[in-house]
């Protein structure tokens, strides 16, 4: 068998999150189930591990799932998978030794998008900031007893026409690192608490700004040093692209006629 990482899309909406769930329609479920139907192989077979997990309504253009198959032919294999998918866009491969962990990353790239209305851009910027170094995350994470120092490599926000962009990158993030940050910056930018605030949480203060939604956040793309993905068709998505554009279009004209 070939070991293999294959770059997996998705949009957040409709998964009970990423990580296999009893009774619940998720990310590695939908995946699972496509591979033991075109790889005909079963579970313990398979192997399949995802680089990162995504809570329930998070979107991601760059996770990384790994697996064994048979498959000789990786552009067939994804052509298959993207065939009988639901909701999954299985999109470029790597062969990968048969030890190869995704879960040890180089980096991990998030882009958060929010309307910026009442947001001041310079203080959502100089927020931002004060992020980028280590830090000990515990006040900017949902706690679940792992070690909370972590270093941020970037982290930046810009306007792009009525919304507000903040991509950041990290090795690794904390269970909802990534949304409570989003939330200090918003905080802030809104004159609601102080850059000096964000700092204070970061050296331990006991303070909250509380949680961002869910479903503005994408996992923009998982990163591994000396990997390189190949696409098998740069156009093999148009169709349904451009499906899902227009009723994204239709739902656009509804709700700007009521």
């Amino acid at each position: 068998m070939t070991r293999l990482a294959v770059k997996v899309a998705y949009m957040g909406e409709g998964f009970s999150g990423s990580q296999t769930q009893p009774g619940l329609r998720t990310v590695e479920g939908e995946i699972s189930s496509n591979l033991e139907t075109i790889c005909d192989s079963s579970a313990e077979e398979l192997d399949l591990k995802l680089a990162s997990r995504t809570d329930r309504g998070v979107n991601a253009l760059g996770n990384v799932a790994v697996f064994s198959t048979e498959f000789r032919d990786c552009k067939v294999l994804l052509k298959a998978l993207n065939a009988v998918s639901r909701g999954v866009y299985y999109r470029s491969y790597a062969p990968v030794p048969d030890d190869f962990n995704p879960r040890y990353a180089n980096l991990r790239k998030y882009r958060y998008v929010m309307p910026s209305d009442g947001i001041d851009l310079d203080r959502a910027r100089g927020c931002a900031s004060v992020f980028v170094g280590e830090h000990d995350f515990v006040r900017f994470c949902k706690y679940d007893n792992k070690p909370t120092i972590g270093r941020v490599e970037s982290a930046d926000v810009w306007k792009d026409g009525g919304a507000l962009v903040f991509d950041c990158s990290a090795r690794f993030f904390l269970w909802n690192q990534v949304r409570r940050m989003m939330s200090a910056i918003a905080s802030v930018g809104r004159g609601d608490a102080e850059t000096e605030d964000v700092v204070r949480a970061l050296n331990g203060d006991d303070i909250s700004f509380g949680v961002a939604r869910a479903d503005a956040l994408t996992l923009r793309d998982v990163v591994y040093e000396g990997l390189d993905f190949s696409v098998p068709d740069a156009a093999m998505f148009d169709t349904r692209v451009k499906e899902e554009l227009f009723r994204s279009r239709l739902k656009e004209s509804f709700f700007n006629s009521l």
